[in-house]
């Protein structure tokens, strides 16, 4: 089962929008606004200074966030952590989600796991997902905080209730477990499902995982390879594995060697390198499929995961 827990991302930063909550100004924010949208920054960033020197607290995250991403000024991370700072200082749930980020990081500042609690949490505490999620991350490593999977599961409870797939993949996790909980494969497989349904490959796996083990659910070869094949057109390399023991043994779907020897394939092409045991057995099954095939099979097969693509989220 994969074990791990989910890391924060590090593209979290880039989902917040820009103008997602532009402050009720007439004139320069709305002239600031269209010249954003235009893609014309460098007018952007001239309209919204002064605002954000005035103490606007959204344009002050505003700004924060233009120096971060370098758009209509040059990219400089102390002066986004500057911005975010007076925003974050004014309760601006945005910009304390982003302060901790770059303390989380060390971008602009030295890395400072604490202060990244410290500002993840007066986000959190206000509601933000994702900084309960990231919260929850902390207790979990012990980042910041001494180490506390009771405290990890109540924040990854809180943003998985928000509808965050990462914090519901990391609960499932917890309850596989029984790390902050008591161990519960029945609420483990609840959490894996909801993340699962949202298009979660890691979560899709583990549900996969889950019906071929009969953990929390009746065991169930078809149901196991519906969610392997989820996570296995998104590129996950261990559900491509399962998915080619499975075509091999003919387990939850018909017996097929060219497909067998396809998925095993691009397992072993995507395999990290940190995984060099698992690339030598999917290239062993590889082998072994490839004995029982004719060679206009091998061909196929061979042709098959030449041209495959991973799939969007589904």
């Amino acid at each position: 089962m994969r074990c791990r827990l989910r890391r924060p991302s590090a593209a979290l930063i880039l989902i917040l929008s820009l103008f997602m909550a532009v402050p009720a100004i007439a004139g320069p924010n709305e002239d600031a606004t269209k010249a954003y949208e235009r893609g014309d920054y460098k007018t952007s960033f001239r309209l919204i200074k002064p605002l954000a020197e005035q103490g606007n607290p959204k344009s002050q995250y505003n700004l924060g966030l233009m120096y971060a991403l370098g758009q209509g000024v040059r990219q400089d991370y102390v002066e986004a952590v500057k911005w975010y700072g007076k925003a974050a200082d004014q309760g601006h749930v945005p910009a304390q989600y982003n302060l901790g980020f770059m303390y989380a990081n060390g971008q602009g500042v030295p890395r400072d796991y604490g202060e990244a609690v410290k500002w993840y949490g007066k986000a959190a505490d206000q509601g933000d997902a994702s900084s309960q999620y990231n919260l929850g991350h902390m207790y979990a490593l012990g980042q910041g905080v001494p180490r506390d999977y009771a405290k990890a599961v109540k924040w990854y409870r809180k943003a998985a209730d928000r509808g965050d797939a990462s914090a519901r993949f990391n609960l499932g996790l917890m309850y596989s477990s029984g790390q902050g909980v008591a161990q519960d494969h029945a609420e483990a497989v609840k959490w894996y499902r909801k993340a699962a349904d949202q298009g979660d490959a890691p979560a899709q796996y583990n549900l996969g995982l889950m019906y071929a083990l009969g953990q929390g659910v009746p065991q169930g070869h078809a149901e196991a390879a519906k969610w392997y094949r989820k996570a296995a057109d998104q590129g996950d390399a261990s559900a491509q594995f399962n998915l080619g023991l499975m075509y091999g043994k003919g387990q939850g779907v018909p017996q097929d060697f060219v497909l067998s020897h396809m998925w095993f394939t691009l397992a072993a092409s995507r395999f990290p390198a940190s995984e060099p045991e698992r690339r030598v057995m999917a290239g062993n099954n590889v082998e072994v499929a490839a004995s029982k095939m004719t060679p206009a099979q091998i061909a196929e097969a061979q042709r098959l995961a030449r041209e495959w693509k991973p799939k969007m989220r589904r």
